[in-house]
């Protein structure tokens, strides 16, 4: 790619987010724009690019890859599918964005970081939360000792998944689904990036509450400690229709609170309070999360920085998911493993 250039992006998988969320993210932007898209359905890929006026439907990943007008890779097929195109892409020479969670196991997640370092490109996970201007003004809060030195956190991430997203999330083990690879992976991102620090080990109980098919879990709640003795507290499931969400982060000094701060829009508050005295807290203006994960991805395969999240906070992630997922199926503790 010449310097100037736009990048070139390539789409595998014709997923849901990508349609609503990232092909108008990458379009958006001034450097960047969606030339090609491959699925493993081609008649599929074929009517997604038509209506999507991407330019070229490719048979395979193959094919995508050795397009020279691809420069990024962004993978969003099913969980189990991440694996293959990530290596594909990265020994073409491109440059990655995948969806959490990276893989279904960590050793193919970290294989995956490996090619991509190798081969000298960039790789980052699609951790879209740590973009909200909410979380970032969180992190900042905590690092400048506003609430003194944290001792706990409460993330309430429980909603109800949409009709047109229940398929293979709440029927398929195989393609990676249930709760914990979904939702319980970007709370553990997110409060990564909020405390600033790593997961040590989890507790977790989990529920099957009608959603579900099989031995899938649509409900979890559980426990994380942080290595600097932060405990976190997380509720996550597909099957709550009338609650918000939030993130709270409780110190010695005050305690901060986000509210409507778990989820894809552009929106949230975040307050600050100190004994009996609550008060908004002043936010930059919102962006789309989605828009400012492309733009920092964009700068990053430039050399101007890292993306938002990189694929070893990705790799980190999932570590903690399958934590989670252990820990409710084991009825004990599990340490996390280190990436």
């Amino acid at each position: 790619m010449e310097s100037g250039q736009r990048l070139g992006w390539g789409l595998v998988g014709t997923s849901t987010i990508a349609r609503e969320h990232m092909i108008p993210a990458i379009n958006a932007q001034p450097d960047s724009q969606v030339v090609a898209v491959t699925g493993s359905d081609r008649a599929r890929a074929e009517r997604y690019a038509a209506e999507l006026n991407i330019p070229r439907a490719h048979p395979s990943v193959e094919a995508l890859v050795a397009d020279p007008e691809v420069d990024v890779v962004y993978v969003s097929s099913t969980n189990e599918r991440h694996h293959g195109p990530t290596l594909a892409a990265a020994r073409a020479g491109k440059h990655v964005l995948c969806e959490k969670p990276l893989a279904l196991t960590l050793d193919d997640a970290r294989e995956m970081v490996a090619a991509c370092r190798a081969a000298g490109v960039v790789m980052g996970t699609n951790h879209h939360l740590r973009n909200a201007v909410t979380h970032g003004t969180l992190r900042r809060l905590v690092r400048e000792g506003a609430i003194g030195r944290p001792l706990a956190a409460r993330v309430f991430h429980a909603v109800y998944l949409p009709p047109h997203l229940q398929s293979w999330r709440i029927d398929r083990p195989e393609a990676g689904g249930g709760v914990e690879l979904d939702i319980t992976v970007h709370d553990a991102d997110t409060l990564r990036f909020v405390l600033d620090d790593e997961v040590e080990e989890v507790t977790a109980l989990s529920a099957n509450q009608g959603m579900a098919s099989g031995d899938l879990d649509d409900a979890v709640m559980g426990v994380m400690r942080f290595r600097g003795g932060v405990l976190a507290q997380f509720h996550d499931a597909f099957t709550i229709r009338h609650a918000g969400t939030g993130f709270e982060v409780h110190g010695t000094d005050g305690s901060l609170f986000g509210e409507d701060v778990m989820t894809q829009a552009p929106r949230g508050r975040v307050f600050l309070r100190r004994g009996d005295r609550r008060e908004a807290v002043e936010l930059d203006s919102h962006e789309s999360l989605y828009e400012r994960s492309v733009r920092r991805f964009n700068a990053a395969t430039r050399g101007k920085g890292e993306p938002a999240a990189t694929g070893e906070d990705g790799v980190r992630s999932l570590a903690i998911a399958l934590a989670v997922q252990a820990s409710a199926r084991e009825g004990q503790r599990v340490a996390v493993e280190e990436p």
